[in-house]
């Protein structure tokens, strides 16, 4: 028997105990830098794995830091915890999201306008330099083209694509995969949208290293309060 990680490492998986397990020397090889759930879903219901604290142990080593250096500050601050951003949450029948749970922090009497699609922006890059892709043991798995630019678009360029006819008629806007053929990728809210002509597409904004979305949860619940509003 071996020790195996549940969630490799490769993937940012670590050494805690409740990431390791046993496997079989044949398992562990055939399993490579899968995850359980990749591998045996069958299995992976049946470990109870606990949630990483990796997010908690950034939050709690810098929380202090950050207090001390806004209190030096000449601007009006306060402190909060989560049981009374929970309590200010469910007083005003907010829905649980990230960027309204930082409305409710604090003392809070009232929020207004709240009712708006959150904007979330995620750094993607600028892009690399390798002119391959692996596959899961590391071995090249074909070529990247070294074109930069395709009909005028680069990969990382946020565009608007309205299809009129066919399987994928519709308008989709969002972040752009450029592709040799012409045929590009848009990463929407709903998902990635494959093989969308450039004749179909109209840049919004070059790409500057972020991606900008609006998240389709937030939408969603935002949509079902504004309809349950109205009924």
């Amino acid at each position: 028997m071996q020790i195996d990680h549940i969630v490799p490492k490769s993937r940012g998986g670590s050494d805690r105990v409740d990431n390791l397990t046993l496997a079989c020397g044949c398992c562990n090889q055939l399993k490579g830098n899968q995850s359980l759930k990749e591998f045996a879903p069958h299995l992976s219901e049946k470990i109870n794995q606990k949630r990483s604290l990796v997010h908690s142990a950034a939050v709690n080593s810098t929380r202090n830091a950050l207090w001390e250096s806004l209190t030096k500050k000449l601007l009006p601050y306060e402190a909060g915890t989560g049981g009374q951003t929970k309590y200010n949450r469910e007083r005003l029948s907010i829905p649980k999201t990230h960027a309204l749970d930082a409305a409710c922090a604090g003392e809070v009497i009232e929020l207004k306008n709240w009712k708006v699609p959150i904007l979330k922006i995620q750094s993607s890059g600028r892009g690399a330099y390798q002119r391959t892709r692996t596959d899961r043991f590391g071995f090249p798995r074909g070529y990247l083209s070294d074109k930069k630019f395709v009909h005028g678009f680069k990969t990382g360029d946020h565009a608007t694509a309205t299809v009129p006819s066919g399987k994928k008629a519709g308008k989709y806007t969002g972040r752009v995969a450029i592709r040799a053929s012409g045929n590009f990728n848009i990463q929407t809210a709903q998902g990635v949208v494959q093989g969308i002509s450039w004749r179909h597409c109209r840049l919004v904004q070059r790409g500057d290293g972020y991606h900008y979305m609006f998240t389709a949860q937030e939408s969603k619940l935002i949509t079902e309060e504004h309809a349950s509003s109205h009924c």
